[in-house]
């Protein structure tokens, strides 16, 4: 695990709160939406890359889905949903790892990433995330995944992030990924701004 961006992560997670990040959202709205038209049954396992302190682990648990994981590079943000979900915490597989070294346990019908991806400024990480992508994706299985679009902020965190739109997205995955749906997202950060996104679902052939 890369030490350096962990501790960077880590650290985010520890110096604000989880709804002053720039992307906190009270309900996400198009993950749901995007999980929801992969029409999985509620035990399909599930997995959330980067999730977090993000809620989408609660709200897919209120539909009583019963196979998901959470995964991130950040110890202090799994802690922190964990002890947010109380004895649900138990009804989740939550995974410190860094998505470019992550050799998964099982293989999942949906991999859901909101804004992982578009941190993978180097070609070798993003080759590295695609090969731990095709490690934990079942066959046909589902990819959710946002990044900043074109005219999204040029750094987030402190960090420098790549763009795309739907086509450059999907161009990343490879013409073994169908593209099932596409949207353009303006997200609101917490203190107001505006941060335009990127989403996509694909489906592997």
């Amino acid at each position: 695990m890369n030490s350096e961006t962990q501790t960077h992560w880590n650290r985010v997670y520890t110096t604000k709160a989880t709804d002053a990040v720039s992307w906190y959202q009270v309900q996400p709205k198009i993950s749901l939406e995007l999980i929801a038209a992969a029409k999985l049954p509620l035990h399909a396992p599930i997995i959330d890359v980067g999730g977090g302190a993000s809620l989408l682990v609660d709200c897919l648990l209120a539909q009583d889905r019963s196979a998901l994981s959470v995964l991130d590079i950040s110890a202090s943000a799994l802690a922190g949903a964990r002890a947010r979900l109380g004895a649900g915490a138990a009804k989740v597989g939550w995974i410190e790892a860094d998505v470019r070294e992550f050799a998964p346990a099982q293989r999942y019908d949906l991999w859901h990433d909101r804004a992982v991806f578009h941190f993978l400024t180097d070609p070798a990480d993003r080759a590295a995330y695609m090969a731990a992508l095709r490690r934990g994706l079942n066959p046909r299985g589902h990819v959710v995944v946002a990044t900043f679009a074109l005219d999204g902020p040029p750094r987030c965190s402190g960090l420098d992030v790549a763009h795309y739109d739907a086509a450059s997205l999907h161009g990343q995955f490879g013409d073994d990924f169908a593209l099932l749906d596409a949207r353009r997202e303006t997200h609101i950060t917490p203190n107001g701004s505006e941060q335009a996104f990127t989403w996509v679902r694909l489906r592997l052939r």
